[in-house]
């Protein structure tokens, strides 16, 4: 926890400047509309420069999430299609995860795009362009306006009753981005699917989920 929680600090900086880069998935309104002082007490936004005078970000389609005939699912926020079942690598391919603990679905970043390019050899619901996703689109599943994922089936994290999202096997804990960390490319960016945390992993020796996605820029 202590980790994750410094490598937050350091991702906010980053993706800041990140979710402003062209292509990337637009980022949600927080809702605040009002404006608070150092010490907690309500003023008015003018000049402020917080988010309740700016009230920026794409408001929360309704439905978020669309069911698609090919049994893929469509984020109407970010327009990216995402296999439905978060840990598919255990639901169809158990023999694919020898990694550490075998057939958990926590495996390298290495065999995390091994695994997207097997479902791409394989035309995984008739589509070759299976990708991992980039730390932004990963992160994009967030509801900023909850300290959790909006994933309503996440064991342990709130849900947000207004996206009902039809996933399966999210798991609460880390997810692999195809995103290197600039600094040392030996890591890659991650994020946490029960607290939202975005931080870092070692490429080599870090086992954790794999989430393909497709479409996008």
């Amino acid at each position: 926890m202590y980790r994750k929680i410094v490598f937050l600090a350091m991702a906010i900086i980053c993706l800041t400047a990140w979710i402003s880069m062209a292509g990337n998935p637009p980022g949600l309104a927080t809702g605040q509309t009002q404006c608070w002082d150092a010490d907690g007490t309500l003023r008015t936004c003018v000049d402020t420069g917080e988010d309740g005078e700016f009230q920026k970000g794409a408001d929360l389609p309704s439905p978020r999430f669309k069911i698609n005939a090919d049994n893929t699912v469509t984020d109407n926020l970010t327009h990216l299609i995402w296999v439905p079942d978060a840990n598919l690598m255990v639901t169809r391919d158990p023999k694919f995860d020898t990694d550490l603990t075998v057939n958990n679905g926590r495996v390298t970043w290495q065999h995390a795009l091994d695994y997207v390019a097997l479902l791409n050899s394989e035309s995984y619901l008739g589509y070759n362009d299976w990708r991992l996703p980039n730390i932004n689109e990963l992160e994009s599943l967030r509801d900023r306006r909850y300290f959790h994922p909006c994933i309503s089936n996440t064991k342990g994290a709130a849900k947000c009753s207004d996206s009902g999202d039809p996933f399966t096997n999210v798991i609460s804990d880390d997810y692999w981005s195809s995103t290197s960390y600039a600094a040392n490319t030996t890591l890659a960016w991650v994020v946490d699917m029960l607290g939202g945390y975005v931080y870092f992993g070692r490429k080599m020796s870090n086992f954790y989920y794999v989430w393909p996605v497709r479409g996008g820029q």
